[in-house]
This record gives C-alpha cells, sequence and structure tokens, in this order.
C-alpha cells in the first residue's frame, strides 16, 4: 500500500492522544485547574489532529460528514461515531477537573474506555481487510491498543506502566512481522486466483496489464526492500521501545522524558509508514508484482 504521510500522522498521533485520554478517564492522574486544562489540551490536540490529518487523505474531504450514516456496515463510520462520543463524554470529565476541581468518575470510565474504542475502531478499519492478508490478523488491532496505552501512558507520566506495555508492544511487534511476511503466501492468492485463469493452467505475467500507471498501481502496490526493510525494523524497535526504556530509566528529569516521547514518536512514524509500505494488497498480483 502507498505510506500516505496523512494516514501515518493520524494513526500515531490519534492513537496517543486517545490513549492519553483512556488514562485520564480511568484517573491514572487527576489534575485539577489550569494543570488540567493543559493535560487535556495535549489529548485533545493529538487525537484530535490526528483526525483531521486523516481528512486530507479522502478523494472529498467535504464528504466525510456522510460517513457517520454507514456505522451498521462500515468501521470507518463506527470510528466516527465513537470519536465523537468519546471526545464529547472526556470534554465533560475535563470540565468537571477544570473548573470544579471535581472528578466524575463514572463519565471518566466510560470517556476512557470509549477513547480505547477509537483506537480498536480504527484498527478494525485495517483487520477486516480480506484484500491485504498482512493485516488479516488479531496482532492488527492487538498493537494499536497497546501502542495507544503505551504511548498514553508515557505522555501521562506513568513510566512503570509505559515500560512494560513497550516491553511487551516490541515483542508483539517482532511476532506480528515475523508471522506477516509469510501471510500473503499462506493465504493461497496467487496470480491465478488474481486473473481468473487459473482453470486453464500455469498462469504467468506475459505483459504488464498497463503501458503505465494508474491509480490501483500508485495506491496499492508499494515494493520496499527486503535489506531496508530489516534496517528500518531495527529502527522502530530502538526508537519506540528500546530507547524511550533506557530514557526512562534515567535519574528523573523532564529533559529525558521529552526525549523519550521524542523518541516514541519517531519510531511509532517509522513504524506506521512500514505497516502500509509493507502490506501486500493482492491486487499487486495482478500487475505481477508480487
Amino acid at each position: 500500500m502507498h505510506p500516505a504521510s496523512s494516514v501515518i500522522i493520524f494513526n500515531t498521533f490519534s492513537g496517543l492522544g486517545f490513549g492519553l485520554l483512556f488514562w485520564l478517564g480511568l484517573g491514572a492522574l487527576v489534575p485539577t485547574g489550569l494543570s488540567a486544562f493543559i493535560w487535556f489540551a495535549i489529548a485533545y490536540l493529538f487525537a484530535v489532529g490526528g483526525l483531521i490529518a486523516s481528512t486530507f487523505h479522502l478523494g472529498h474531504p467535504e464528504r466525510a460528514i456522510k460517513a457517520f450514516s454507514q456505522w451498521k456496515t462500515s468501521w470507518l463510520s463506527r470510528e466516527g461515531v465513537c470519536a465523537v462520543f468519546a471526545l464529547v463524554v472526556m470534554a465533560i470529565y475535563g470540565a468537571g477537573l477544570v473548573f470544579t476541581n471535581t472528578r466524575l468518575g463514572l463519565i471518566g470510565w466510560i470517556g476512557g474506555l470509549a477513547s480505547l474504542g477509537v483506537v480498536f475502531t480504527t484498527s478494525m478499519i485495517y483487520t477486516q481487510m480480506k484484500t491485504v492478508p498482512r493485516w488479516r490478523h488479531w496482532t492488527t488491532p492487538a498493537m494499536y491498543l497497546i501502542l495507544a496505552l503505551g504511548g498514553g501512558a508515557l505522555l501521562g507520566g506513568q513510566v512503570k506502566i509505559a515500560s512494560v506495555l513497550f516491553i511487551i508492544a516490541g515483542i508483539l511487534q517482532m511476532y506480528a512481522w515475523g508471522t506477516g511476511d509469510t501471510r500473503l503466501a499462506a493465504s493461497g492468492t496467487s496470480m491465478a486466483t488474481a486473473t481468473g485463469l487459473g482453470h486453464i493452467g500455469q498462469v504467468r505475467a506475459f505483459e504488464p496489464p498497463h503501458t503505465g500507471t494508474n491509480y490501483l498501481m500508485r495506491e496499492f502496490i508499494h515494493v520496499v526492500g527486503r535489506k531496508h526493510a530489516d534496517q528500518l525494523r531495527i529502527i522502530v524497535i530502538g526508537l519506540a521501545f528500546i530507547l524511550p526504556i533506557i530514557l526512562l530509566l534515567l535519574p528523573h528529569h523532564h529533559v529525558f522524558a521529552a526525549l523519550a516521547v521524542l523518541s516514541h514518536i519517531a519510531g511509532v512514524l517509522t513504524l506506521r509508514w512500514l505497516f502500509f509500505a509493507q502490506a501486500e494488497h493482492v491486487v499487486g498480483l495482478y500487475y505481477g508484482k508480487r
């Protein structure tokens, strides 16, 4: 798949924002007054900013509102509905902390769980795609959720929780890569099934279907060399998980904490780029690109 920058930004920062809202809602940190306003402003900046970034990948961003009407069948629509619900509920919860120094516990729990629900619905947009075997696996929603929880904990200063979640995330991500590399071949999809000519005999590409590129080739076919992919995976593990843990273990200092956040964000941005760049859409078989 073509790794569009707007979608990479959306998947990275919205997860961080909603992850922080989850921990705020559950009461892992209970700021009040101006402090609460700052914490919620950071969470909303990431969450809403990520959602806005995603609209730039739409052919007609002005029609985004129509997506809300398809919630019965579309995970994209469910994501939008869940996001609006979570943001409204958490705004009510945050207002109590900012203006009255009051923690509305039940509302916080509802808003926190709804925030995690937004991350899950986002992950299911990709998990439900039969045309991308690498994504169609339980590790896709698992990684989305654990990255949101770990990143949110990191932003919220929950050092021990973030460290444990990053260790789990690093191990799970390596497992996802290892199994994902064989998933297209294991799916049984081939040039024969892609062209529908398998009943005739062995199928191979004689000439490309087109003399030039088209929309499908631009959006759904992106090939990353194995050597480059391996190097980027090492960078992801180092920046997103190992370096933040090391920085968090150093004597408490705001500079180290800020560096840990920046390192994690850089690592997750790289991870998301790989997530799309290595997604072997089966349409690539038709064009002889797999």
